[in-house]
Order: C-alpha cells, then structure tokens, then sequence
C-alpha cells in the first residue's frame, strides 16, 4: 500500500507538469511570437493561471515568456479595406476649414470625427491611389495599437 501512494503521486505530479507545459502560449501559438500588444487570449492566460495555481514558479515563469514573446495576446486581424468601398470628396482645401471637413465627413459616412485631436494626423491626398499608400503606412506604423471608429 505505500508503494502505490508515491507512484499515483509521481503520476499526478508528471501529468500536472505536462499540462503545465502544454499550456505556454509560445509552445502552443509559436505564430504569434514578437506581438507586442492587444487582447489577452483567455485560454492562455487560464492555462499559465493553473500552471500558477499548482507550482508557483513555473506558473510565474509562463506568464513571463508568453508576456515576452507576445503569444499571450490574440492575433491581430488585419484591416482590409476595398478600393471599391471608397468614396472621393472633392472640396477646396484653401477655403474649407477643419469643422466643415468635419462635417462632410460626418454628412458623408455618419462616423463623428474631431481633428483637432491629439492622435489625429491630416494629410493632404491626391487619388484614390495615394490614400490607399497613406492607409497601408499609417497601419504598418500602428501594429499593436487599437483603432475605434465613432457612428
């Protein structure tokens, strides 16, 4: 009777660690590694939580590398926006100001705009072509960063 005590104790302990093991976001998604931000994947996060629960340190030490490596965020997905979908306004910019731009924009998609904000850029495009250019930048530029539009 004591032999059978240490080895379903031995069993336990190993399949535990194996769990454990399986449930680090970077062995699990090595395809999100070098995410540097976003939502946190639940089941993750469960995962490091139970390996924390049992054994401090490796529990600790997954939430580490999946924090660092970034496999403990969801995916991003990306924006697809179609050429066909765009609409091209046409105004003066010499004699409109930011609340009338402000307001095409509001009359013409219903989405409220303020851009006089902080983290608002304008710039000045020429064709469907140059916007399309300007939207791929500015994406490239936001990995990671969250993006709300207001109706």
């Amino acid at each position: 009777m004591e032999q059978k005590s240490p080895k379903v104790f031995n069993i336990i302990i190993t399949a535990l660690l194996v769990f454990q093991l399986t449930g680090c976001g970077t062995l699990m998604y090595p395809e999100r590694r070098g995410q540097v931000g976003g939502h946190l994947d639940a089941g993750v996060v469960i995962l490091d939580a139970i390996g924390l629960l049992f054994f401090i340190i490796p529990g600790v030490i997954a939430f580490a590398v999946d924090f660092s490596n970034g496999t403990i965020y969801l995916p991003v997905r990306p924006v697809v926006i179609y050429k066909a979908a765009l609409n091209q306004i046409k105004f003066d910019p010499k004699h409109t100001s930011l609340a009338q731009i402000e307001k095409i924009i509001k009359d013409q998609t219903g989405c409220t705009v303020k851009l006089t904000q902080s983290n608002v850029r304008v710039s000045r495009l020429r064709s469907k072509t140059d916007m399309m250019e300007h939207f791929a930048q500015a994406l490239s530029d936001m990995q990671g960063e969250r993006l709300a539009f207001n109706r």
